[in-house]
């Protein structure tokens, strides 16, 4: 999928979701609960690539007084048929987030050996003002930063 100079990827672009299945063929999933009469494995999720999208700054405001939402998109893959996303967890502190996405499989399943690719959407809690933060993700770091919108030359 190409873009036009100047314009933002889809994948890079705030807001933007594809519904069902991405054109790369990664199905868009959410966490699911786990049926609790059921014994699990848990693991980290596979992250193949990440993309730390950032609302725009109005450029009408100054920078400074400016806080906005941060949206996250995984693409990962499941090992075979019986994995899920199970569960995230957050946590910042200041310019820091540490993130934790798990997976289950169910004890004992027989499951189809097919790796699954998938898109997983999520929003990280808080708002962020300009300036460089660290997002860590499964003990792997993302340096992502909220700039300033630059003024175009008259």
């Amino acid at each position: 999928m190409s873009t036009r100079p100047g314009e933002i990827p889809p994948d890079e672009r705030f807001g933007h979701r594809y519904e069902t299945e991405g054109p790369d063929g990664r199905r868009v999933i959410d966490l699911t609960p786990a049926d609790p009469h059921r014994d699990y494995f848990f693991y980290p999720a596979v992250i193949d690539s990440l993309h730390i999208r950032p609302a725009p700054l109005d450029p009408a405001l100054p920078p400074e007084t400016q806080q906005v939402p941060v949206e996250v998109l995984v693409k990962g893959s499941f090992p075979d048929g019986c994995y899920q996303l199970d569960r995230l967890t957050q946590e910042r502190i200041e310019h820091f987030v540490n993130v934790t996405l798990r997976m289950r499989r169910p004890r004992g399943a027989t499951c189809l050996m097919v790796v699954r690719p998938y898109r997983f959407y999520f929003r990280l809690e808080g708002l962020y003002e300009v300036g460089h933060y660290r997002l860590t993700l499964n003990g792997t770091p993302y340096p992502f930063s909220i700039q300033a919108p630059v003024d175009e030359p008259r």
